[in-house]
């Protein structure tokens, strides 16, 4: 089950994030979004020989914690996408197509001539998106 999704602006300036639990665990995931910003630098400043490539966007698995794994991904941009999910086995197949769908309704939600780049995202109907898509992870895994 995914419990938060985020979108953070190319200098680590939060644009969009939403937790799908209770209220109180908000702060928590926060918390973790924001760690995870310093993984995905060490990653794309660092570049293991064996690790994913620059022009790769699909971070993976960034770090799991005790209850949570958290997974990234780089647009060409800079703007990074943090996925937390409590599901400890979840397929990268399945992230990926996350992503996929999230990188497509971010890139509609800043396509709108009234959206000002470099701040917050407030569209409802990106909000309407990401809990769709949010709803729908790993039910299209089943073929």
């Amino acid at each position: 089950m995914i419990v938060c999704v985020a979108v953070v602006g190319h200098q680590n300036n939060p644009l969009y994030i939403q937790s799908f639990t209770d209220a109180d665990d908000a702060l928590k995931l926060h918390h973790i979004v924001h760690c995870s910003l310093d993984v995905v630098d060490e990653r794309v400043n660092n570049p293991k020989k064996s690790g994913p490539t620059l022009n790769e966007t699909f971070l993976g698995l960034l770090y799991p914690t005790e209850n949570y794994k958290v997974y990234g991904y780089l647009t060409n941009t800079k703007v990074k996408f943090i996925l937390v999910t409590t599901d400890l086995d979840v397929r990268d197949a399945d992230v990926r197509n996350f992503f996929r769908r999230f990188h497509a309704a971010y890139v509609d939600a800043v396509s709108n001539p009234f959206h000002v780049p470099g701040k917050k995202i407030t569209s409802k109907t990106f909000a309407e998106t990401v809990s769709t898509i949010v709803k729908s992870f790993g039910l299209s895994s089943a073929g």
